[in-house]
């Protein structure tokens, strides 16, 4: 009897060890690229990022890292995400083009390791979304002002290298009255983003407040799906490239001007674009994709 009151207090004991918890490293980081399949997915700065594709919820998979991409506290229940390229952290909305629904989510992570998926939802914000088990047509807006803004206040970030301008005395001349048929100039209030509120932690580093778990509702669209591939410099070597393959050539406008894309379908079912879209990698063109119009 003694032994086994013993054993028991014990287990009290060992049930009863404090848990290390995790401790946020949040920093701001682009990274390098990485490889799903044959796809090749190569991260940079896009603080304009706009975007179609399909969105599927993030697997919750046993013995991950506790920490996301950029540092944080891995959550299923925050309105966070991942995504291939962009910098992280970054927030944008997305808008669940079969059901109307959106949200504002914070990218985290890199993701999704599914082959022609733009992007992971946090179980919170899938379901907010209404995306259930099955891949669903998204558009993403990033909101520029918010995630330049992450950037130039966390760690790793961008450092901007700001020259002194020199000093200048401003005059100002009182106008009595504006001359008959001159332009009248309204003035402009300025504007400034709301500043993000971070929290420093025992180990020296800081955490970012969650984001509101709330959606719109907004209308649904409708949309087919096209599998592009990489963006061409010259409109003539795309044209080339699309009449080998049956496909068509569109402009596409990136950070670095306009370019040109290789577009092939339109499909009816993601079924018949994932199926398209690993034909091209097979072909070698690693950085084909699936778009919704």
């Amino acid at each position: 009897m003694k032994k086994a009151v013993l054993a028991c207090c014990l287990g009290v004991v060992a049930c009863s060890r404090p848990v290390t918890k995790v401790q946020p490293a949040v920093h701001y980081v682009v990274g390098s690229g990485w490889q799903v399949g044959n796809a090749w997915f190569y991260p940079r700065e896009n603080f304009s990022y706009q975007a179609t594709g399909l969105a599927v919820r993030q697997k919750e998979e046993k013995g991950s890292s506790p920490l996301t991409a950029d540092g944080e506290v891995r959550d299923a229940m925050t309105m966070t995400g991942s995504h291939p390229t962009l910098q992280l952290p970054a927030v944008v909305t997305v808008f669940n083009m079969d059901n109307g629904r959106e949200v504002t989510i914070r990218l985290n992570d890199r993701g999704p390791k599914e082959v022609g998926r733009v992007l992971g939802l946090s179980r919170k914000a899938a379901d907010l979304l209404g995306i259930g088990p099955n891949p669903a047509r998204v558009r993403i807006v990033e909101d520029e002002n918010t995630s330049r803004q992450l950037a130039e206040i966390l760690p790793g970030g961008p450092v901007l290298q700001i020259n002194t301008a020199p000093l200048e005395t401003v005059a100002q001349t009182q106008l009595d009255a504006p001359v008959a048929g001159a332009r009248v100039g309204r003035a402009v209030p300025s504007v400034q983003s709301a500043s993000i509120a971070t929290t420093p932690t025992n180990a020296g580093g800081v955490t970012l407040p969650d984001l509101p778990a709330q959606w719109r509702q907004g209308s649904p669209v409708g949309g087919q799906f096209w599998v592009e591939t990489t963006d061409f410099t010259s409109r003539y070597t795309a044209a080339r490239e699309a009449a080998r393959e049956g496909a068509t050539v569109v402009p596409s406008f990136t950070q670095q001007g306009k370019m040109w894309a290789v577009r092939h379908g339109p499909f009816a079912t993601i079924s018949e674009a994932d199926a398209a879209l690993k034909r091209s990698l097979a072909d070698g063109l690693t950085g084909s994709h699936i778009v919704v119009e």
